[in-house]
């Protein structure tokens, strides 16, 4: 079965790599002149290398660290060596809250430290009020309001999710974005119970097992690792190839293939299968001819763009250190930045690569509030080191400092958006040898976009063994 995989990022590397477990014939296509997509590693202080995108993967979902074990990452596998992080909120840093569930705790005991004393009152009252309809689909913000108060969403529920979606939470889907949080709304008239209920059925994570795992040298090695160990299975790798069509492969010219897929410099490729492992909007532009109703959907996905400002600092020339991992910073209190992670702290494999430097990194930009973007990368670095220096004392001036723009980098997941998901992979259906992949589908966490790029070629040889049985 020939197979082209459309997209090098971590979505569409996973799918190479279990279609040719699966027997496959495959070739990757990606328009960039680099594999990875939002898996980057860089340089910073002319030794120290760093992650330039996502920095950490959820150990709890296997399915990234199974995948770096699979292509040989296994010992490089690294868990923090801190997790006390805090949010920055009305001029305090707060310990973030234990024994929550995205912001909404099971006792309101445990956001006493971040919340006012009418906020806790306020949220306490969930247990006397009636029932909130969620019906197919919520805005997590609108529904923990109702249920707990706008503050809890403010100043926790907010930045939370903002550091995962670079979104709204009162236009999120919780459906979506928390689908147990979502049902354990749906299950009981007390939110707080429904939390202390999934927290009680929680799996006990044994010997203290991390929540997240990084990888020494950066998460960004993961693509590199994957495509190594695909091209040793037998595929083709291309970069700076981009696709301008895909259409279906009926005529003598196609050589009996389902597909046919033309380059922009007008080479021909035909198989059997593709899998888009693409954006939205690329795949919906390549999806438009053969597909209609699933591109339809896709030009509805919107996009945050965001940035990272990842600095060095000299210890000598610092007060002190920051402490712990890092902070986050509600939306709700106006300022620049929306977190700061302290990489020396957090990654083991950071402090030691130099241990006269000091590196962190802060994160700008959501859904909505972008125009920050449209500074310079002087500008973003004079916002971060602003608040920096609020936040925490900071007054040293960094040696070295990189910002890294990931314009229209974070899919939305506002209400409905499970709905067109199902909406577009049925009418995929119709286009058999159709496949899609990544953040857009089954959340945009790594290890939910290997699973994403993993269950398109599972679809995509269960696909095959269709055709063979009507053969």
């Amino acid at each position: 079965m020939r197979v082209i995989v459309i997209g090098g990022g971590i979505s569409g590397l996973a799918a190479a790599h279990r279609l040719l477990a699966g027997g496959a014939s495959v070739t990757v296509l990606e328009a960039s002149p680099r594999l990875g997509g939002k898996l980057l590693t860089g340089e910073i202080a002319g030794s120290a290398t760093v992650d330039l995108g996502a920095e950490s993967m959820l150990a709890r979902r296997t399915e990234a660290v199974e995948l770096a074990r699979d292509v040989g990452l296994g010992e490089e596998l690294e868990p923090p060596t801190t997790a006390s992080a805090a949010i920055w909120s009305r001029g305090e840093m707060c310990p973030m809250p234990k024994g929550h569930v995205m912001g909404v705790p099971g006792e309101p005991e445990a956001l006493r430290e971040l919340l006012s004393a009418a906020g806790l009152t306020r949220l306490a009252q969930d247990a006397e009020l009636p029932p909130t309809e969620v019906g197919d689909d919520v805005a997590i913000g609108e529904y923990v309001a109702t249920r707990l108060g706008r503050e809890v969403v403010d100043r926790l529920v907010e930045p939370l999710l903002g550091g995962v979606y670079a979104g709204d939470a009162y236009r999120i889907s919780m459906r979506a974005a928390v689908p147990q949080l979502y049902e354990a709304a749906r299950g009981g008239r007390s939110l707080l119970s429904g939390v202390r209920k999934l927290q009680a059925q929680a799996p006990v994570r044994a010997g203290g097992s991390p929540v997240f795992m990084g990888i020494r040298g950066g998460v960004g090695r993961l693509p590199g690792a994957v495509a190594a160990a695909c091209r040793a299975a037998g595929a083709q790798i291309r970069t700076g190839a981009a696709v301008r069509t895909l259409r279906s492969g009926a005529g003598a010219d196609a050589g009996g293939a389902r597909w046919q897929v033309v380059t922009e410099g007008g080479e021909v490729l035909s198989a059997d299968a593709a899998v888009l492992a693409v954006p939205a909007p690329q795949a919906a532009r390549l999806l438009a001819g053969e597909a209609p109703a699933a591109a339809a959907g896709l030009d509805e996905v919107e996009y945050a763009s965001m940035a990272l400002v990842t600095m060095a600092f000299r210890r000598s020339d610092m007060e002190h250190a920051p402490r712990g991992s890092g902070f986050l910073v509600p939306p709700v209190d106006g300022h620049a930045i929306k977190a700061s992670t302290f990489s020396s702290n957090k990654w083991g494999w950071v402090a030691g690569q130099d241990p006269e430097l000091f590196v962190l990194r802060t994160s700008l930009g959501r859904y909505g509030e972008e125009a920050v973007l449209e500074r310079e990368d002087s500008g973003l670095v004079e916002l971060s080191l602003r608040d920096l220096r609020a936040a925490t004392g900071l007054s040293a001036q960094p040696v070295d400092q990189l910002v890294s723009r990931w314009s229209g980098g974070l899919p939305q997941y506002p209400v409905g958006h499970t709905e067109r998901v199902a909406r577009v992979c049925t009418a995929l259906a119709a286009a058999p040898g159709l496949a899609v992949c990544g953040a857009v589908y089954e959340g945009v966490g790594i290890p939910a976009c290997i699973a994403s790029g993993q269950r398109a070629a599972e679809e995509t040889l269960a696909q095959a063994v269709q055709d063979s049985a009507r053969e």
